[in-house]
């Protein structure tokens, strides 16, 4: 990435050079650009004007020492030592001290130094700034975009991220997170585990683009559970509430389409208030697929029958039985002794089911359209 002088001998910067260096030492203390223009200064008034003592300095790229009698003879000059600032390898402006040679001349190496140090953390702490506004980008181009466009190839360039390793989108949901925790979280993300890309969607809401090992294009998400309990410490540290897990789907726009898996998961997790810590699109795929209808006619249509059962079975019972004859895969035995029901007392709430919704518990087809009608309602 190329670097100008500009992009880090700023005004901002500048001044902190002044105030720092001035609280050690008791001389004024000047900053001039890469033109030999002051742009901080223990003197405010000198502030934009030009110094002829920088600009030799930055013609000849050395130290340039003036006395009393050489200032009367310079515009906007005063006695002093001016110093080039570089920085990797770059010139990028000039440090003055003003006072007699004689007197400031032993401050001027190391004030000179604290300046280039100044000037190099706060490039760093920009550097740093510019790499996650564009990780925040790039997650929000993957998740929100089918086609991906040319400056997300740039931005996946200067990352070094490898967009051809397998992720899965996660939705991190925090309860009442405060200012340090998402620092700390981000900080986890950033240096921890550097391989996932992070953004916040929401100040409460974070999201997670987790890389997953797939074997024969599978990806096992029993196994991504307990690859998640090592963030266990950090989620509850940062007020977790749940996870969202969405689905892995391959090739490009795979990312875009977990995240809609995802936020389809959260959304049903939500209407059916679950209560589970982490919640996985695999082992919900129906309800929240079904969750995009819950306000449309087709959803009505689906729901009739179901709906039908509902208002002949007052004490629930009929309801209770059908869903754990579903959950049994549609098992007598298995069914009746998880209700600790005789299997007669089984066929014969079944029979009613019929009788109320008009449908063969056995046929296929009907029996798809109760089981979507009451996934719907749920």
């Amino acid at each position: 990435m190329h670097i100008t002088r500009s992009n880090y001998l700023k005004d901002s910067t500048a001044r902190q050079i002044v105030q720092r260096t001035m609280s050690i030492i008791q001389y004024s203390v000047n900053v001039m650009d890469e033109h030999g223009v002051i742009i901080a200064s223990g003197e405010p008034s000198r502030i934009h004007q030009r110094h002829e003592g920088a600009v030799l300095a930055l013609t000849e790229n050395r130290i340039v020492e003036i006395d009393t009698a050489t200032a009367s003879q310079l515009k906007g000059v005063k006695p002093g030592i001016n110093l080039p600032i570089s920085f990797q390898d770059r010139l990028i402006g000039v440090l003055g001290i003003s006072g007699e040679p004689s007197e400031v001349r032993a401050y001027a190496e190391l004030v000179k130094m604290a300046a280039e140090l100044i000037i190099e953390q706060m490039a760093l702490l920009e550097q740093k700034q510019w790499d996650k506004r564009y990780r925040e980008e790039l997650v929000n181009q993957l998740i929100l975009k089918d086609v991906y466009s040319s400056s997300l190839s740039s931005m996946v360039s200067y990352l070094g991220v490898n967009l051809l390793q397998p992720r899965v989108v996660l939705i991190i949901e925090l309860h009442q997170p405060d200012s340090e925790v998402l620092r700390n979280l981000i900080e986890f993300f950033e240096y921890s585990a550097r391989d996932h890309l992070v953004t916040f969607t929401d100040f409460n809401e974070l999201v997670v683009l987790k890389p997953v090992t797939v074997k024969q294009d599978r990806w096992d998400p029993q196994q991504e559970l307990v690859e998640l309990q090592r963030f266990k410490g950090q989620m509850e540290s940062a007020g977790f509430s749940r996870m969202i897990v969405g689905g892995y789907f391959a090739g490009e726009g795979g990312i875009r389409r977990s995240y809609q898996s995802a936020k389809a998961t959260q959304v049903m997790a939500q209407r059916m208030k679950l209560k589970n810590k982490y919640v996985f699109y695999s082992d919900h795929t129906l309800p929240a697929l079904l969750g995009g209808l819950a306000d449309s006619w087709q959803a009505q249509e689906l729901s009739k029958v179901w709906l039908k059962l509902v208002s002949q079975d007052s004490k629930g019972i009929l309801q209770v039985t059908l869903k754990q004859y579903f959950e049994q895969n549609c098992d007598l035995s298995q069914t009746a002794a998880s209700l600790h029901i005789h299997i007669n007392t089984l066929r014969y709430r079944l029979q009613r089911i019929e009788e109320i919704t008009a449908l063969k518990i056995n046929d296929l087809q009907q029996a798809v359209w109760l089981y979507i009608g009451m996934q719907l309602q749920r």
